[in-house]
């Protein structure tokens, strides 16, 4: 089955990591209001994916209003979309900072969740989240299905991979008291980055699923770059949508 998928990273090293495993060849680029540019991978003749891979920003604002530009022209203009689902599918994806031991370096994280880790508020009795609070929402669920067949399709190609909660955040942890804090608030968590929950409320709107797929790069917790694999993340995010453009990209939506 044929899906239009929507891949959003961060920054252009990212999605040159993505449109490497796509299928070969360069892609298309079309142009978007607001100096955006989609990287176009259309499919074979007999069915493959037209999956479009866009440099989004950094940050959850800035990635949450440029995904909804692309969702938005695509429901525009795309012959036989119906408005309002220009995708069948949205994925953040890039590289992240890993919760240790749950995600090693080089180790691949699917999103069961994605989640504003910060929207909130201190009290003196501690955290609370906008639901908590009454207003809005800080987390968006990832159907299990899907889950399972990115899990499959990394399993077959013997990549190393746990399927937890991802964490979006403004400002990247950079102390071990910083990371406690954030383990113990939302449990299971296995990466943390900067965009996911961006990409998820643009696709919400849109009524799109979403997962978020992150290489780990580095520990979360003290800075230290010279621990960072950045160039080892950056291949395994290739190798992962190596992996998904010939299994899932091709599957039924959830």
């Amino acid at each position: 089955m044929v899906h239009r998928i929507l891949i959003v990273t961060a920054v252009a090293a990212e999605a040159d990591s993505v449109s490497a495993g796509l299928a070969p060849g360069g892609p298309g680029l079309l142009p978007l209001p607001g100096g955006l540019v989609l990287r176009r991978h259309t499919g074979p003749d007999d069915g493959g994916p037209l999956v479009d891979v866009l440099v989004g920003g950094v940050g959850p604002a800035a990635v949450a209003a440029s995904t909804g530009t692309a969702l938005a022209h695509a429901s525009l203009t795309s012959p036989g979309s119906s408005p309002g689902s220009p995708y069948d599918l949205v994925v953040s994806a890039g590289i992240a900072g890993g919760f240790q031991p749950l995600a090693p370096l080089g180790s691949v994280v699917v999103s069961a969740s994605v989640i504003a880790a910060d929207l909130g508020a201190e009290t003196p009795d501690g955290y609370l989240t906008v639901e908590e609070l009454g207003f809005g929402r800080s987390a968006h669920p990832v159907p299990d299905a899907l889950t399972g067949r990115i899990a499959a399709a990394l399993d077959t190609g013997g990549l190393p991979h746990t399927v937890a909660p991802v964490l979006t955040v403004s400002t990247v942890t950079g102390t071990a008291g910083r990371a406690a804090e954030l383990a113990e608030r939302h449990p299971g968590a296995a990466a943390e980055a900067m965009e996911g929950f961006g990409v998820a409320e643009a696709a919400a709107a849109y009524g799109v699923p979403v997962v978020e797929i992150r290489a780990v790069s580095n520990a979360v917790g003290p800075r230290d770059r010279a621990a960072w694999r950045i160039g080892e993340a950056l291949g395994a995010l290739r190798h992962t949508f190596e992996l998904l453009s010939r299994t899932v990209f091709l599957e039924p939506s959830p």
